[in-house]
Parts: structure tokens; C-alpha cells; sequence
């Protein structure tokens, strides 16, 4: 996880803009993720149980509090891997283990791009006019670094498993 080879200076720095303006209100800006999440593709709504409860719609899901406990998680992901931008391979290990357990629970490496098309859109949605091109293209550059990392913690399962 080369991070210095990966983003410039510049796209470091609109990645930190960027974020500070959005993680102020982490929950109700992952909320604005995982909606768009849902709506792009409703088949991943499954993943999501809690106490072997299944979730009979995205808008049950998006308001129970386990979920809502899921939201602040990720945005604390995102926020470490922002963080730690000159250093990313410091989150490796960490990033390789979430992976794991997202395959554990039955993720795809495939619904990775629709997660990052959402965090773009919610980028978007959130940021409004200082969503520039310059700016998508530091977060897909950062966004594909970190799975580059949790989808080691596919390959690092033992087959069988």
C-alpha cells in the first residue's frame, strides 16, 4: 500500500478538505451513503442482520440502531485511511482483517465498486460544487487502495473456508 506513490501532495490535500467538511455529521452522511447503497443494489440489504433479524426494508434498516452503529464504523474507516494518507500501509493489516470479515459475512469482492460508486455519490450529494473532477479522482484513488487491502483478507483465507 504504497500511499505516497499513490496520491500526490495535491490530492492529499483535497481529500482532507473534502473530509473535513463531511465528517462533522458522520451519521447523517453515511446515511446518504447507504441509502444510495440500497437503491443501486437492493440484493446487498440481506447482509445486514442483526440478532437474526432480517430487515424487510432498506428504510428498517437505515433507522435500527445496530445499523445505525455500522454507519459511524465505516465513517471511522474512512476516516483512519484519511488520517493516515502519507501512510496507508500502516491501516494494511487492519484493512486486510476487515476484508476477511466481510467475506465472512457473506460480501462480494464485486459489491466493493457499487460501495464506492455510493461513497462518491455521497461526496457528491454532501460537498455539492466543491465535488470537483479533481477531487473524484483523489477519493477513487484512495477508496481503491483500501480494497486493494481488505481484498487481501480474501486471499488470505485458507481454502475450504
Amino acid at each position: 500500500m504504497e500511499s505516497g506513490m499513490l496520491l500526490s501532495g495535491r490530492q492529499r490535500a483535497l481529500i482532507r478538505e473534502s473530509w473535513q467538511r463531511v465528517s462533522g455529521s458522520p451519521v447523517q452522511h453515511g446515511l446518504v451513503l447507504f441509502s444510495r447503497l440500497f437503491d443501486v443494489d437492493p440484493d446487498l440489504l440481506p447482509l445486514f442482520q442483526y440478532n437474526c433479524k432480517q430487515f424487510a426494508s432498506p428504510q428498517e434498516c437505515l433507522s435500527a440502531p445496530e445499523f445505525l452503529d455500522h454507519i459511524r464504523k465505516v465513517m471511522l474507516v474512512i476516516d483512519a485511511a484519511v488520517s493516515h494518507l502519507e501512510n496507508l500501509s500502516c491501516l494494511e493489516e487492519y484493512l486486510c482483517n476487515l476484508g476477511r470479515k466481510h467475506q465472512a459475512v457473506g460480501v462480494k469482492v464485486e459489491s466493493f465498486s457499487t460501495v464506492g460508486e455510493s461513497l462518491l455519490y455521497m461526496l457528491e450529494k454532501c460537498l455539492g460544487t466543491a465535488f470537483s473532477p479533481d477531487v473524484r479522482e483523489a477519493w477513487s484513488k484512495l477508496y481503491s487502495a483500501v480494497v486493494k487491502a481488505m481484498r487481501r483478507g480474501w486471499e488470505t483465507l485458507p481454502e475450504g473456508d
